[in-house]
């Protein structure tokens, strides 16, 4: 049983002024593992004032000061791989090759932007003008649950080489997480209130540092409904607002496709993370003539799908987080019945021999219609809805007929063909063939999944503002 109760401001681990307490539950047995006091408004300010006085000094760090810090940090995520392993297993549900290499990613993180930092520019020449690039200020990061490690990393490594401090506010449900993680921040020795971390709900301690005048940026990545409420709440200070949203990813599989090899790397682009992934692609658009084929080749993938406890070497597939979102998924799995999809395979409840934990059925859907609620709605789960078209231009106006725009997946047997296709799509990120995203490229959405880009130079520039100075030539 972990019982936390400190959370990380102005270099030391502190206990917290709030009381609330939030329990953490195993995901593959539904036990109690932990608890965490949250930490609220009162603690926000403070992480706030700390991280402002720091940055006093921190702005007018060298780079190459701030490479060195990077260096450190990813090294102190490596000093703790075992730890941060088990954490990812026992409080989200992450099979254990899955955790072991988010836990890399984590580390490589500051690593990939060690090396953007080494070739960014911070003073150009325009003309006349000198353009220089300063630190915006002191950002608040917001992280979900999904993805803890990773994206605290990507948005704190981009701060770090900036020059700015950070307020960092993950998900209350990856408090063990956090305090791992923590951990490794206070061990790589970096200036007192640099890094600030604090467990907390997000109408309390997210809530303020939204409003709070002395917060200049929120990086946020969530869903789409609090981004939203962020972007509101963010108004009246101007912050500047970059926000990684939820997803409804199409995957087309073009008919000159080797449907053998691509229809199974298909079905597995959608349960990625257990399904739990923005990125997921749940949408699979088919040639219509080629339907059956498809439905006997998907059906085959993934029922041979491992699921099963997250500490087994051989699981590729653990449990949905938390009861409220394996309820969540059930519904739509009702709803997907209910509007007249083909259930080809899963379904309702969980997989045999996995009733202790929220579990559920790798679900596969077919005739699948636009307007049917599983081809709209992010689920969030290990759920995928085939689709079909007749001809490459609707498969395109259907690939682009969502609201969301985070990622895209292109199978063809002709890289010029996906190449048109890819520049046809309304998606930040487009993978062809199988291939895996570059993480020391811009990562971000369209439309309502989201607003810039994170990771590499991109990362680094968010992070900054432009201040144009003329006349610096003169005497």
């Amino acid at each position: 049983m972990r019982k936390i109760n400190r959370i990380y401001i102005n270099g030391e681990f502190v206990q917290p002024s709030g009381t609330d307490e939030q329990v953490l539950i195993n995901p593959s047995n539904k036990e109690v593992i932990g608890s965490v006091i949250l930490g609220n408004e009162e603690d926000a300010k403070k992480a706030i004032a700390a991280a402002k006085e720091a940055f006093k000094t921190f702005k007018q760090t060298s780079v190459q000061e701030r490479l060195e810090m990077l260096q450190r940090l990813h090294d102190a995520i490596l000093d703790k791989m075992d730890p941060m392993v088990e954490a990812n297993i026992n409080e989200y549900g992450a099979p254990r090759r899955m955790a072991v290499g988010r836990v890399k990613l984590a580390a490589n993180n500051f690593l990939d932007t060690k090396q953007a930092l080494e070739k960014f520019e911070f003073t150009r020449y325009i003309a006349t003008a000198k353009i220089v690039s300063e630190p915006i200020g002191v950002i608040g990061i917001i992280t979900p649950w999904n993805a803890s490690y990773s994206q605290i990393t990507a948005k704190l490594s981009a701060a770090i080489a900036a020059g700015c401090t950070v307020v960092i506010k993950p998900s209350e449900l990856s408090a063990i997480q956090t305090d791992e993680i923590v951990e490794a921040f206070h061990q790589a020795g970096l200036p007192k209130g640099v890094i600030n971390i604090l467990n907390g709900y997000g109408n309390t301690v997210g809530a303020e540092m939204t409003r709070n005048p002395d917060i200049a940026m929120i990086n946020f990545t969530g869903s789409t409904r609090v981004g939203k409420e962020i972007r509101r709440g963010a108004v009246d200070t101007m912050k500047r607002i970059t926000l990684e949203l939820g997803g409804k990813s199409p995957i087309v599989v073009l008919d000159d496709a080797d449907f053998v090899k691509a229809i199974p790397i298909a079905v597995n682009q959608a349960l990625t993370n257990n399904g739990q992934a923005c990125i997921a692609g749940s949408r699979l658009l088919v040639p219509e003539h080629r339907l059956e084929e498809v439905k006997k080749l998907a059906k085959a993938a993934i029922e041979a799908v491992s699921v099963g406890m997250p500490t087994e070497e051989t699981t590729t597939l653990g449990p949905i987080i938390t009861d409220k979102q394996y309820q969540n998924v059930q519904r739509y799995i009702q709803i997907g019945i209910d509007e007249g999809a083909e259930l080809v395979s899963g379904g309702l409840g969980q997989p045999e021999g996995l009733e202790s934990g929220y579990f559920v059925k790798p679900t596969l859907f077919a005739n699948v219609t636009e307007d049917m609620t599983i081809a709209k709605e992010e689920i969030f789960g290990p759920v995928q809805a085939i689709l079909t078209y007749k001809t490459e231009e609707e498969a395109i106006e259907m690939a682009n007929n969502t609201s969301y725009g985070l990622a895209a997946y292109i199978h063809s047997g002709s890289i010029e063909k996906a190449n048109e296709l890819a520049s046809k799509l309304e998606a930040g990120t487009i993978l062809i063939n199988g291939a895996v995203h570059e993480m020391k490229a811009p990562f971000g959405g369209f439309k309502q999944s989201g607003i810039g880009r994170e990771y590499g130079e991109y990362g680094i520039e968010e992070c900054l503002e432009t201040k144009t100075i003329t006349g610096h030539g003169q005497n």
